[in-house]
């Protein structure tokens, strides 16, 4: 029992080490099963950041139930494999696993072979608060110590590769300031 909580404890600090954010796994959110089969060539050439454009959370339990309403509506409304994102994020500052590191969202069209990185909520008249976008920074620099993302990778916002206005106005000049943003 000693060895397996040392264990535990030197695989966190590794991690926290790279700035890895802890990841709140599909089973732990209670996510249906995927189907998607297509991979993600690593590491990928850059990250698309997207809002929700619905409601917020803020707690665990409440993000939780958000990521089953998100997945709901894009395998049985867009009738989609799984959730369209790679990852999500809350205010609750917790990165919510969606299809993963290695497996090909649907969130830009043309653009999936990114990672894409989704805030829960609507940021079109304010930002996310820094909880939420400290994780996101943290979980880029985690791919890419990981080698999941290139060094020389590119940020964009998802209306810099689709027509549409996320991540929303707020949300978008937020980024804008982020290294490797390039519209």
């Amino acid at each position: 029992m000693i060895r397996w909580l040392i264990l535990l404890l030197v695989l966190w600090e590794a991690e926290n080490a790279l700035g890895c954010p802890s990841i709140v796994s599909r089973s732990q959110w209670a996510a249906r099963r995927s189907s998607c089969t297509t991979r993600l060539s690593t590491p990928v050439p850059g990250v698309i950041i997207h809002h929700t454009a619905g409601a917020f959370c803020s707690n665990r339990n409440s993000c939780n139930a958000q990521m089953r309403n998100i997945q709901h509506f894009h395998m049985n409304t867009r009738k989609w494999c799984d959730i369209g994102y790679n990852f999500l994020i809350g205010e609750d500052g917790t990165v919510y696993e969606g299809r993963g590191w290695t497996t090909q969202g649907a969130h830009a069209k043309s653009y999936n072979q990114n990672i894409g990185i989704c805030f829960m909520g609507t940021f079109t008249n304010r930002a996310p608060n820094s909880a939420a976008l400290r994780a996101a920074r943290n979980l880029i620099s985690c791919g890419v110590a990981r080698k999941y993302i290139k060094r020389d990778y590119r940020l964009r916002g998802h209306r810099n590769v689709n027509p549409t206005s996320c991540p929303g106005n707020s949300l978008y000049n937020v980024i804008r300031g982020w290294p490797h943003f390039k519209a």
